[in-house]
């Protein structure tokens, strides 16, 4: 089995155990379309499809000799702080504003080495209950 199997494969087992994957959160390995960010194929670690409000994710799966990209669109007034860890540590930290009416798009893209290898959690901090978020992780081969 490839490398890229085994990832997705850590994943849905990951939000499975964590009971996320019947809560609007969608393994990279699904054929969804549609939200505020499309699928993103098959360099995607997670996709958040929609949620509301607070949340996050936690997956498992990353490497660390690939670039990471973390993307988060939002709509509906007000803004989402948006955290991520790996292994522990914080690595990236981002605002996006959320407009009423059309998604506001916020992204980080880090270089190989600054996700480790394992699992990584993703955090949204929503200043409104209501604001709808999307995300992706991906990992660019």
């Amino acid at each position: 089995m490839s490398v890229t199997g085994v990832r997705k494969i850590a994943t849905v087992a990951l939000l499975t155990v964590f009971g996320l994957a019947g809560a609007g959160v969608v393994p990279a390995v699904a054929a969804t379309a549609g939200g505020l960010l499309p699928h993103p194929g098959p360099d995607g670690l997670v996709w958040v499809q929609e949620s509301k409000g607070d949340g996050g994710v936690v997956s498992a799966g990353a490497s660390n000799t690939l670039p990471t990209v973390l993307t988060v669109a939002c709509e509906g007034g007000g803004d989402v702080r948006v955290t991520m860890e790996s292994q522990g540590v914080q690595v990236a930290a981002f605002t996006v504003d959320c407009p009423v009416g059309s998604a506001g798009v916020g992204s980080v893209a880090m270089d190989p080495g600054v996700v480790q290898w394992g699992s990584f959690s993703v955090g949204v901090d929503a200043s409104q209950d209501d604001i709808r978020w999307a995300l992706t992780v991906t990992q660019p081969e």
